[in-house]
Formats: C-alpha cells, sequence, structure tokens
C-alpha cells in the first residue's frame, strides 16, 4: 500500500496524449524522508479536477489518494494537497538586477561589432531573455533560470580568463558565456502561473537543438570563433555537441565554455531551492 502519511517534493511533470487520444500526467516525486523516487500516473479526469500550479517543480505535496500499478512501479494518483509552494523562480527585481549586471559585460567587450551584436540581440529578446528557464530538468529549472546560468558563467569566466595568460579573446568568451545558451528563449515555454517548463514544439521544427541556434547566428553574423564554442559547449557529440571535443586538433579555446557551463550547471544556483 502507498504510503499516505509522507511527503514529496515535485520533480519533473509533463502531460502526453495515450493511445485512446486522452491526457495523462506524468508526475515524478521524490520522498522527503528517504529521498527515494516514485513515479506517477494521472488521468485526464484527475487532471481537469487539479490546480496545474500543484504540479510546479520544488513543490512539497502529499499524495491523498492513489494506488501502485501490478508492477509497483508507478504509482496511479487520483488526489494530492499542496503542503509547501516552491517559488517561481527569480522575481522581477531579481531578474532586472542580473540582467544590468549581464549588461555590465556586454559593456566589457571591446570589439564594437561584437558587442553590438551581442547588445542587439539581448535587447532584442529582453523580456524573453529575463524569464526564460536554462533547462527542464537539469539545472536552472526555473523562471529567470538562464539569466542566472549566464551571469554565472560570466562570473567564472571573469576568474578563469586571468590564468589564461592573455592565450584567449576575453571578448570572444564573454560573448559565448551570453550567446551560448541564449537559443533557450525559443527551445522552451514557461508559464509565468504555474513555473511549469515544456519543450517549443514550433522551434523543433526548424533547429535540432538551441546550440544549433546559437551556432548558426554567429556563423552568419562572421563571429566564428564565438560560434566555434558554442558549437563545442556541451562537450560530446552524444550530449549534444556540433564539435566534439575527443575529436583530434581541436584548438584549446573550444574547450572554455565547455567547463564553464559544466560548472554553472553543477555548482550555481542550480534549482529553486538554492534561490528560496
Amino acid at each position: 500500500m502507498l504510503d499516505l502519511n509522507s511527503t514529496y517534493e515535485v520533480i519533473t511533470f509533463s502531460i502526453g496524449d495515450t493511445k485512446a487520444g486522452s491526457k495523462m500526467g506524468k508526475l515524478q516525486v521524490r520522498n522527503i524522508e528517504d529521498s527515494t523516487i516514485l513515479n506517477c500516473i494521472l488521468w485526464e479526469e484527475t487532471l481537469n479536477r487539479l490546480d496545474a500550479k500543484l504540479f510546479r517543480t520544488n513543490n512539497i505535496i502529499k499524495i491523498l489518494n492513489g494506488t501502485y500499478n501490478e508492477k509497483y512501479n508507478n504509482c496511479l494518483i487520483s488526489d494530492i494537497s499542496l503542503v509547501k509552494e516552491a517559488k517561481l523562480g527569480l522575481d522581477e527585481q531579481q531578474r532586472d538586477k542580473v540582467f544590468n549586471d549581464i549588461l555590465n559585460y556586454i559593456n566589457e567587450i571591446k570589439d564594437k561589432k561584437l558587442a553590438e551584436f551581442v547588445s542587439s540581440l539581448v535587447f532584442e529578446y529582453e523580456n524573453e531573455f529575463k524569464t526564460a528557464p536554462a533547462a527542464k530538468l537539469m539545472h536552472h529549472n526555473y523562471i529567470g533560470g538562464l539569466l542566472q546560468h549566464t551571469y554565472e558563467c560570466l562570473d567564472i569566466a571573469k576568474n578563469v580568463l586571468t590564468k589564461c595568460n592573455n592565450k584567449i579573446n576575453p571578448d570572444n568568451v564573454y560573448a559565448a558565456c551570453i550567446l551560448h545558451d541564449f537559443g533557450k528563449i525559443f527551445e522552451y515555454n514557461v508559464d509565468m502561473e504555474t513555473g511549469l517548463i515544456e519543450y517549443n514544439e514550433e522551434f523543433k521544427k526548424d533547429w535540432r537543438t538551441h546550440s544549433q541556434w546559437g551556432f548558426s547566428v554567429c556563423m552568419n553574423n562572421g563571429f566564428k570563433d564565438v560560434a566555434k564554442m558554442i558549437a563545442a559547449h556541451h562537450g560530446r557529440s552524444d550530449w549534444g555537441a556540433l564539435i566534439d571535443l575527443n575529436d583530434k586538433d581541436t584548438e584549446p579555446f573550444m574547450y572554455i565554455i565547455h567547463h564553464i557551463d559544466d560548472l554553472s550547471a553543477k555548482f550555481g544556483k542550480i534549482s529553486i531551492s538554492d534561490i528560496s
């Protein structure tokens, strides 16, 4: 039997279609006491009855009514309650501050053409940039998450560059920090009321990933080194990199954004609980 006295933290939630054409919710939660993972199913009737805000990432919930399937690998839920509501993400004041901090880094780019290119994109998509998540699941998956991740990358880069003995162009590094994930403003949709994140299916029709978007935009505007750093920032082709850093004769400058991005994704303010 399911322990109805336990509380759970919401990890992920998504809605899909069944073979019969009805809606089905998939909810993954973590037991607060022992950290065990529970995978749950919610049928359309339950979804229609419950408030979508209940499924926000990092919410603490209680399962009021549910049963395991015959294999005990999924729980069918018919009712839940909210114990503690998680934050949506950075509030407006926080987003404005981080945005301005990023603008200060753009001002440090000495190449006027590059600075104007980066600045034009940032201001053209200012609202989207301020609210987009940096991921659906892995890191910075909250409103303003992309903004926070971008700033962390810039802050890490500033420290790393002091150790590079002028062997890499700081302008290109700062530009790549800002643009390596910028395509995520198109790749994801975030609900500003519930904080729920979904993939943008329209984006997928034209682009493989946000990396391809960033690489293409930079190449088309003549910033080849920035484009190459963006193409390599996932490290390996099976991780989504357009340039695999395990390939022979890879130029040293291509490695830097990969490592900076990875540090932020592992040690930055990667979840709602880090900014609460």
